[in-house]
């Protein structure tokens, strides 16, 4: 039997700088006539945009699997609990020999810098902006227009995030493994229409901070 004894935790630190405009949608529950069609997701208590850990997740885990042919075809995601993107991320049982294997990685909400207050002070909305696109029917030549809330180039995000590591696990694979997430999605985009310019990310000031779990205490 795996022996599933915590020995370390790595703390990951670091900056999340955007080089074009991010949409990441939030709720439309303050829709005012004139304004934009799409909303970004907010902090409800201080207006703020940040980026939900499960978009960074999820966006880093897809671009493992598709890097490593193992996001699934016909058949479904193989989810396999010994792939690079499994030992990571985690892997559900989906069929009759596969595993139940817990995601290894913490991906916290990324909130946004103060220094963004002062730089983001005079945008079309509190942090934001808006851009109006146009899509055209190819069949009847009618114009759509829509317009998405972005938050624009240069605000910044701090990320944070943990790597659980477990007796006997392979902990510069997993470590390596984040880093290569987070450089392919530098080359990629994070959010919604990455193909029309959206989301194009960097990372910045980027620290692995060891923490063995014997030493970790409240108020040590």
């Amino acid at each position: 039997m795996k022996n599933f004894q915590l020995i370390k935790k790595i703390i990951v630190t670091g900056k999340l700088t955007l080089k074009t405009g991010l949409h990441i949608g939030g709720t439309n529950s303050s829709l005012n006539i004139g304004g934009p069609d799409k909303f970004v997701v907010r902090n409800p208590v201080t207006s703020e945009p940040y980026i939900p850990g499960s978009s960074l997740k999820g966006k880093m885990r897809s671009l493992i699997e598709m890097r490593d042919g193992t996001i699934g075809g016909d058949e479904g995601p193989t989810h396999d609990a010994n792939s690079k993107a499994g030992s990571l991320f985690g892997a559900l049982a989906l069929r009759k020999n596969d595993i139940n294997l817990a995601s290894r990685l913490i991906v916290r909400d990324a909130p946004m810098d103060p220094s963004c207050k002062e730089k983001l002070k005079n945008t079309d909305m509190p942090y934001t902006e808006s851009k109006t696109e146009v899509s055209i029917s190819r069949t009847t030549s009618s114009a759509n227009p829509r317009t998405f809330e972005r938050v624009p180039a240069g605000a910044v995000f701090n990320i944070n995030m943990v790597i659980n590591i477990f007796v006997g696990e392979n902990e510069a694979q997993l470590v390596q493994t984040l880093k290569d997430a987070m450089g392919l999605l530098e080359m990629d985009y994070l959010g919604g229409n990455g193909s029309r310019g959206y989301g194009q990310v960097e990372f910045s000031e980027v620290n692995f901070v060891e923490k063995q779990a014997t030493d970790i205490c409240l108020n040590c």
